[in-house]
């Protein structure tokens, strides 16, 4: 892989005033000399006639820059060509660049792939990137901010440390076994060592969860029996018609999700099909959906008309009984009806109040995330490997030394895990798939 050279757009797809060419290899100085004629000095934007080497043809003027490896993006010789962004000057850079020998388009995420294999990333950084990336609030763009640049890792580097250090003590008393004050003491002053290691382990894993909720949000479903409004609530708070609204009931048979941003906190709306019985198959699938998804839920929003209230029919998280089409309801009657929010989407009372509630409760259930470092299943199974491993140690410090050397080496690979140390390959192509081509 790192004897082609790469390129790739690297703006947005489209027509645009200006568009990028990021290029990455060996053959980066021989590209930007037979384009724009010369290799300009490193990092000093150069303005140039860009020409096709093999016509000579004049395609575009702009500006070209070079980053001569090793302090580059990819640790490798680097260089941008900044020109118009139309469709046929980036075709024909883009075949300019492709016909000279030993380049090729790059694969999705590969500048990302060589920063992280030439070591000018680990993975817990380029995660961070990916989440950055697809950050929609500003809860996940801080949070993803902070991973990507390095915050875990360095965190995971202090940490192994402490447990070479401990390594080293271990390895002492397993070499020299008969010399006066190596036995047990080893094992004690290991266990010192690593008592603050558990300790910070064990309180990431309590705040981990809100890590991994920031990046997916909150989940709010919308139950309740047919035509009791799901659908019309949904787009009343999403402020577009995202589902179909009519008087028939049964109209949603499928669950359709709504991407919210709350105050920075991301929250994911869930319209799902009426609770009834019934004899359809596919409205019977939709059904068993939708209980599905309120049993999961943090919060599920109960919805029945306030005129016919009906009690909630599924099980989950924090359930909130809502009366809807209240305009429809003589206000002398309230008072005799269950306890709940009543709203309208006709005239839009309390649809504020109810946005409100739903805000806090988001917050409440999400935070921002600054206080914790976990922000995967993946970073959370190596975190609970590594406290498992390190709390057998300080529940016997006065066992075997190969004993604890065994679970300490257990805790430094489950910690490598997270920079990517052991199985790197594995979990890029998980991260890679989702990035566009010219990251």
């Amino acid at each position: 892989m790192g004897n082609d050279t790469i390129f790739a757009i690297a703006s947005g797809a489209g027509r645009a005033a200006i568009a990028v060419l990021r290029l990455s290899g060996p053959a980066v100085r021989t590209i930007v000399k037979s384009l724009a004629g010369k290799l300009p000095e490193p990092r000093t934007a150069a303005l140039a006639t860009f020409r096709d080497p093999a016509t000579g043809e004049p395609i575009d003027k702009g500006f070209v820059i070079f980053f001569p490896a090793p302090k580059t993006y990819t640790g490798e010789d680097y260089a941008e060509f900044h020109v118009h962004g139309g469709r046929a000057v980036m075709a024909a850079m883009v075949k300019a660049i492709g016909g000279i020998a030993g380049t090729r388009s790059a694969e999705p995420g590969e500048f990302t792939r060589r920063a992280l294999l030439n070591g000018k990333m680990d993975l817990a950084e380029v995660e961070g990137l990916a989440d950055l990336i697809d950050a929609e609030t500003e809860w996940q763009r801080r949070a993803a901010l902070r991973q990507s640049e390095g915050v875990l890792g360095r965190q995971a580097a202090i940490w192994r440390s402490a447990l070479l250090e401990a390594a080293a003590l271990l390895e002492a008393e397993i070499d020299f076994p008969e010399e006066e004050g190596v036995p047990g003491f080893s094992g004690r002053r290991a266990g010192e060592i690593l008592a603050p290691v558990l300790a910070g382990l064990k309180s990431e894993l309590a705040a981990g969860r809100a890590g991994e909720r920031l990046r997916e949000g909150a989940n709010i479903v919308i139950a309740g029996p047919p035509n009791a409004g799901k659908s019309t609530l949904l787009n009343a708070l999403a402020r577009r018609d995202v589902a179909i609204v009519s008087p028939f009931a049964g109209t949603t048979r499928d669950i359709i999700e709504v991407h919210l941003d709350l105050g920075g906190c991301p929250v994911t709306l869930i319209d799902t099909a009426g609770l009834r019985e019934s004899f359809d198959a596919v409205e019977e699938i939709g059904i068993f959906r939708a209980r599905d998804k309120a049993e999961s839920a943090d919060l599920v929003l109960w919805l029945s008309e306030a005129c016919a209230p009906v009690p909630p029919g599924v099980q989950g998280g924090e359930i909130w009984p809502i009366f809807t089409k209240s305009d429809l309801l003589p206000a002398a009657e309230r008072h005799s009806l269950p306890q709940g929010l009543y709203i309208s989407a006709e005239n839009g009372e309390n649809l504020n109040l109810l946005l409100k509630k739903m805000k806090d409760f988001a917050h409440a259930t999400v935070s921002d995330g600054h206080a914790g470092l976990i922000a995967r299943e993946r970073h959370r199974k190596a975190f609970e490997g590594a406290a498992l491993a390190l709390g057998r140690i300080l529940d016997d410090p006065g066992a075997p030394a190969e004993l604890l050397a065994e679970d300490l080496r257990v805790a430094m690979i489950s910690l490598q895990r997270i920079t990517g140390v052991v199985d790197v390959e594995d979990i890029l192509g998980e991260i890679f798939a989702r990035f566009c081509i010219g990251k």
